[in-house]
C-alpha cells in the first residue's frame, strides 16, 4: 500500500511511552500515525487534518479528553472516536459516549481488542462518509442529491451537477473552516479557473439550495451555510 493511501489515525495520547507503543503498533498494522501529546495540539490536529480515526485519552494537560472531543464535534469533525481511558467504570463510558465518542476502551487493554475496534469504527465510518451533514439536510455524494435525511433519496432531493457538488462537497467536509478562493480553485477545478468561475458556481448551489446553503466571507473566501 502506497504511503499516502494508507488510513490516517491521530492518537492522543500524554504518555510518552503508551503513544510510541501505539504509534508503532498501529503503522504496523498499516496506519499513518499522528501523535499528539496534549489536549491543544490534538484539538489543532482534529480541526486541521483529515482522520479515518482518533484514538483519544481521556486525562490530557492543557484540554480534558472529552473537553476537546466536544470541541471537535462542535465545530463539525465527525471522525469516529474511541477513547482509551484509565477510567473505565460505567459511569465514566457513558460520559464518554454521550461526549460523541463512538467507543470507549479501558486500560490496561488487548492489543487484539483494540485492533479490531478500530476496524469496526473504520468500516462503521465509510458506509456513512458518503453522505455529509449540511445543516437541516444532507448531500449523498453518490448520487449528487441534496436530500432532507441521510438514508434517502426523498421526493423532494434536488440532484447536482459534478462540480455543484465537488464544491459543496468540500465546502461541507469542514463546514465549521472559511476556504479561500484558490483552495476551492485547488480542490475543485484542479487549480486551472478563474475565481469567476468559482462564484458562478456558488451562484448555482445557492439558486438551486438557497442563499443560506453558502456564506460569503468577506475578505476571505466561503463557508458552508445552515441551509
Amino acid at each position: 500500500m502506497a504511503e499516502d493511501e494508507r488510513p490516517a489515525v491521530l492518537v492522543v495520547e500524554d504518555d510518552r511511552e503508551l503513544a510510541g507503543m501505539l504509534a508503532e503498533l498501529l503503522a504496523g498494522e498499516g496506519y499513518a500515525v499522528d501523535i499528539a501529546l496534549d489536549g491543544q495540539r490534538g484539538l489543532h490536529r482534529g480541526l486541521t487534518r483529515s482522520y479515518q480515526v482518533i484514538v483519544l485519552d481521556r486525562g490530557l494537560p492543557a484540554i480534558d479528553g472529552l473537553d476537546l472531543l466536544t470541541r471537535l464535534r462542535a465545530r463539525g469533525v465527525l471522525t469516529p472516536v474511541l477513547v482509551l481511558s484509565a477510567f473505565g467504570n460505567p459511569a465514566d463510558r457513558v460520559r464518554g459516549l454521550d461526549a460523541g465518542a463512538e467507543d470507549y476502551l479501558a486500560k490496561p487493554f488487548d492489543i487484539g481488542e483494540l485492533l479490531a475496534r478500530l476496524r469496526a469504527l473504520r468500516r462503521r465510518h465509510q458506509d456513512v462518509a458518503r453522505t455529509l451533514p449540511l445543516g437541516v439536510r444532507y448531500l449523498n455524494l453518490d448520487s449528487r442529491c441534496v436530500q432532507r435525511g441521510p438514508n434517502g433519496p426523498d421526493r423532494d432531493a434536488i440532484v447536482l451537477s459534478e462540480r455543484e457538488c465537488a464544491l459543496l462537497a468540500t465546502l461541507a467536509s469542514r463546514s465549521f473552516r472559511v476556504f479561500s478562493r484558490d483552495e476551492l480553485r485547488s480542490a475543485v477545478f484542479a487549480g486551472g479557473q478563474s475565481d469567476v468561475l468559482i462564484d458562478t458556481y456558488v451562484h448555482y448551489l445557492r439558486r438551486k439550495l438557497g442563499r443560506a446553503i453558502v456564506t460569503t466571507v468577506r475578505g476571505v473566501g466561503y463557508q458552508l451555510g445552515q441551509g
